[in-house]
């Protein structure tokens, strides 16, 4: 159980850097649909890691 949450910390932490709080904000979207099995979560935390991958046009 350490070893998850320290990757897991370590995940979140690449996520703020890179991303900011958006990221932070759509990797746990999806992570509470995904456990949960709430297709609205899922689809949102997806969206919104998407829209910050993309290059603005």
């Amino acid at each position: 159980m350490p070893v998850y949450a320290l990757a897991l910390a370590a995940l979140e932490e690449l996520m703020e850097s890179r991303f900011g709080l958006l990221g932070v904000f759509g990797l746990v979207m999806l992570t509470i649909g995904y456990r949960e099995k709430n297709a609205t979560y899922s689809s949102i935390g997806a969206v919104v890691l998407t829209l910050l991958v993309l290059p603005v046009a």
